[in-house]
């Protein structure tokens, strides 16, 4: 039932059970705060967001108290709230001396000047001197983790870093030990953290306690140009921040999207910034007499141009990466288009997922926001917390509310919630299937039960085969679903794979996929391979055939390629990615790509005149506008698939046969800080790679032996 309100003269009528703060903030008042945070539980601590109620003897913590605590006016008038008032001008400043007595003044030389909370609050709401002129308290600095940098000293307990490391990362390290002058935060046993999502708690701290250790000191805020794009270090296209000084990247920030990322994002995509420079391919190179040596766009271009002439049609390869944008793959589909190849592929070997059933077999119908909603989840060859760790923070959430029940087939890993294990591989799905293992029954009662299939699963020889499997658990699971929820969902693990499967770049009628194209290479039977910076195959398979490698850093494609074409990485260029549920989104260049290195569409279209059979496009609009009219869901942004033509995607799932193998299903991720060129070029992604092998499984970052 609503209640009604008068907030500084004005009535509102709020929704029963929010917060006196939210409801102080729906009428329009600004209302300081240390401790609270939307997305954390209320701790009170900080005091700073006292409002004064009509007959209470104190002002009121607004943030503690929700609407339905208030007691009713003896004459049955509405209650009234003060936000401006001089009793709670002088609460406010007296909280904020309170809090200044240990604060150091340290603002010059501290990192989180510019964008400090307690900076801007001491301004707004604070008193310009203080009455305590005793000594300060010092606090000795922690080691948190090998990416946060301390200065507890600074820390004004306000325990959002403890909430947030309890509630939302699963890692449960850190926590307030001691009273009074004596308390102080810490990891319990005095040792740092390795989570995949620790970083957050840097952007949660208010005050300059937390900061970031790898760019320490390098830049002020107010230096840096900022550009909203699109994270691509795994499939759930979570938004960010890139912040840039000239031509070079600085830093990149979470921005906040309810539906996808919140305002969350991993350790890797927030430091793989370092990546960005390192290792990188700026010009053009040509391999003479077994060595890559350096040469013009023209030369290298002429010489694509006369392998791709000289070559047939059937002994041509061409393999899209994991971070391709799809107006690249579309750009070398249509040229492959010209030439006749039908031997084309934007999936891993063995990859069983694929355009002919439908959209809604290949993306996570259920949609991430969704997930909040769910009551029951079977996981089948898949890690969330290695794969997405963002979405792993959404069943965490979910778990964390009570009455979900996780089911997980693969090998057993550490992630932050309970679930219950059913078995290590495909006999374990056969006998969900065929309902013989208990956790049928609870999919089968479920109201929103959802089916994740990961990538170890569908990323084998018998893949197939597992999606089949998968597709009648759901189907059975559907049956007693509420209606309109989506349950068969696929967690994919690269930026690039939605978004060519979207444009049909996999094989055409008698082609070859990227398994059977590097059996043919090894063999002897293609002769020329296009690697659009696909760097996760076995290069070793490629045999003696020619290698365009179009990419950004010297990687395992460089290495094995004849020609390399440099191209931009997701910060210099503007791209179309789509996320695991089918979402487009939009990257934003931030900086020029270094050196002679071009924009990968460019590239792809300069070639095609070379060889005289040139693309229908000139222009990024140009391309867009052709894309755009193949393939219609690319032009819708920011709009998730959201489950039409389930049904019929997983009865054409189902219906397929084949062997099976008993091995355990093993995500693909092994190592989470090394899983494209970006991530190994970067020295911060291989201190964190270090650390976590010589932890073993602490931190849950690697599957349990």
């Amino acid at each position: 039932m609503p209640k009604k309100l008068i907030i500084d003269g004005q009535e509102i009528e709020v929704e029963d059970g929010i917060t006196l703060l939210q409801a102080c903030e729906q009428a329009g008042a600004e209302i300081p705060r240390f401790c609270y945070h939307e997305r954390l539980s209320i701790a009170g601590n900080c005091r700073m967001c006292l409002v004064e109620v009509e007959g209470s003897p104190k002002p009121v913590a607004s943030c503690a108290m929700t609407v339905n605590d208030l007691p009713p006016n003896r004459d049955g008038s509405t209650k009234k709230v003060f936000t401006k008032s001089a009793t709670v001008k002088k609460a406010r400043e007296g909280v904020m001396e309170f809090l200044l007595i240990n604060h150091p003044l340290d603002c010059p030389i501290c990192d989180q000047g510019g964008e400090c909370d307690l900076q801007d609050q001491a301004m707004a709401f604070g008193i310009g001197g203080s009455r305590y002129h005793e000594n300060k308290r010092a606090v000795e600095d922690k080691y948190i983790g090998p990416l946060i940098k301390t200065m507890m000293t600074r820390c004004i307990h306000c325990t959002r870093c403890v909430r947030y490391m309890t509630e939302v990362a699963g890692v449960e390290e850190l926590g307030l030990i001691s009273r009074g002058e004596d308390a102080e935060i810490t990891t319990y046993l005095e040792k740092g953290i390795l989570s995949e999502m620790s970083a957050n708690a840097v952007d949660l701290c208010p005050v300059g306690a937390l900061t970031h250790r790898p760019w320490a000191h390098n830049a002020r805020p107010w230096e840096l140009r900022k550009t909203e794009s699109i994270d691509v270090m795994d499939a759930v296209g979570c938004n960010i921040r890139v912040d840039t000084r000239g031509a070079e990247v600085m830093r990149i920030l979470p921005r906040n999207n309810d539906a996808v990322n919140e305002e969350w994002i991993s350790d890797k995509t927030r430091h793989v910034v370092d990546g960005l420079k390192t290792q990188r391919l700026d010009q053009p190179y040509i391999r003479k007499d077994g060595r890559l040596v350096p040469a013009s766009w023209d030369e290298a271009l002429a010489v694509v141009a006369e392998k791709l002439k000289s070559t047939a049609a059937e002994r041509i390869g061409a393999i899209a990466g994991d971070l391709a944008g799809a107006e690249e793959m579309f750009a070398l589909k249509e040229l492959m288009g010209q030439l006749g190849v039908k031997n084309i592929d934007c999936r891993g070997a063995n990859e069983a997922v694929n355009s002919a059933a439908g959209r809604a077999s290949y993306v996570f119908n259920t949609t991430i926001e969704r997930i909040e909603q769910a009551d029951a989840i079977l996981i089948a060859g898949s890690n969330p917390r290695i794969e997405a760790p963002v979405l792993n923070a959404r069943i965490r959430r979910r778990w964390r509310q009570g009455l979900l029940k996780v089911g997980l087939i693969g090998t057993p890993a550490a992630l932050t919630y309970d679930f219950t294990h059913i078995g290590d591989g495909m006999q374990s799905l056969v006998d969900l299937a065929d309902g013989k293992h208990a956790f049928a029954k609870v999919l089968a009662e479920a109201k929103r039960p959802m089916v994740i299939v990961g990538a170890g699963a569908f990323a084998r020889a018998d893949g197939a085969v597992a999606m089949a499997l998968a597709a009648r658990v759901a189907e059975a699971a559907r049956k007693g679903s509420d209606e309109g929820w989506a349950v068969f969902n696929v967690l994919h693990t690269a930026a690039a794979r939605v978004a060519g499967l979207d444009l049909g770049f996999v094989p055409g009628e008698g082609g070859k996929a990227t398994s059977a194209m590097l059996d043919a290479a090894n063999s002897g039977a293609l002769d020329l391979v296009w690697l659009l910076g696909a760097d996760e195959i076995d290069m070793g398979s490629l045999g003696n055939a020619f290698v365009i490698y179009q990419g950004t850093h010297g990687d395992a494609g460089a290495h094995r390629a004849d020609v390399i074409l440099p191209g931009a990485a997701y910060t210099e260029k503007s791209a179309t990615y789509v996320n695991t549920e089918g979402r487009a989104q939009v990257t934003a260049r931030a900086v020029f790509p270094p050196g002679d290195a071009k924009e990968d569409w460019t590239i792809i279209r300069a070639v095609s005149g070379k060889i005289g059979r040139a693309l229908g496009f000139d222009t990024l609009s140009e391309l867009r506008a052709q894309m755009y009219r193949q393939v219609p869901a690319l032009a819708r942004l920011d709009h998730p698939h959201g489950g039409d033509g389930e049904a019929a995607a997983l009865a054409k799932l189902a219906s397929a046969g084949g062997m099976a193998d008993a091995t355990a299903f093993v995500s693909p991720v092994g190592d989470f800080y090394f899983t494209n060129p970006v991530a190994r070029a970067s020295a911060v992604m291989a201190e964190l790679s270090a650390l976590n092998k010589a932890a073993g499984s602490a931190g849950g970052l690697k599957a349990a032996e």
